[in-house]
């Protein structure tokens, strides 16, 4: 048996992995501060304190924002993180 890929294999793979990603999903909320939004992403994604900003200003403008991308099972322990601390979530 060849250990080849071949092109149907490898499109087959990719859609695989592009069906099977998920996105983290911040959505705004009148009730939490920059601050604290910022300070959640930093602690619970490992954002750096830019990426932490600029995902709470784009969910500020925009009523939300990716945080993330991944497996469900990657990102249901961040959403859970997230939703303790009070902030709206979700995984789409």
């Amino acid at each position: 048996m060849s250990d080849t890929l071949t092109k149907d294999k490898i499109d087959e793979l990719l859609e695989t992995v592009v069906t099977e990603s998920k996105s983290l999903l911040l959505h705004n909320d009148e009730h939490n501060s920059f601050e604290w939004v910022i300070e959640c992403l930093i602690d619970i994604c490992s954002h750096s304190s830019l990426q932490a900003e600029q995902c709470a200003m784009i969910t500020h403008f925009k009523g939300r924002c990716s945080v993330k991308e991944g497996s469900h099972e990657m990102l249901k322990p961040l959403k859970d993180g997230l939703s303790d601390r009070g902030l709206s979530v979700t995984i789409e």
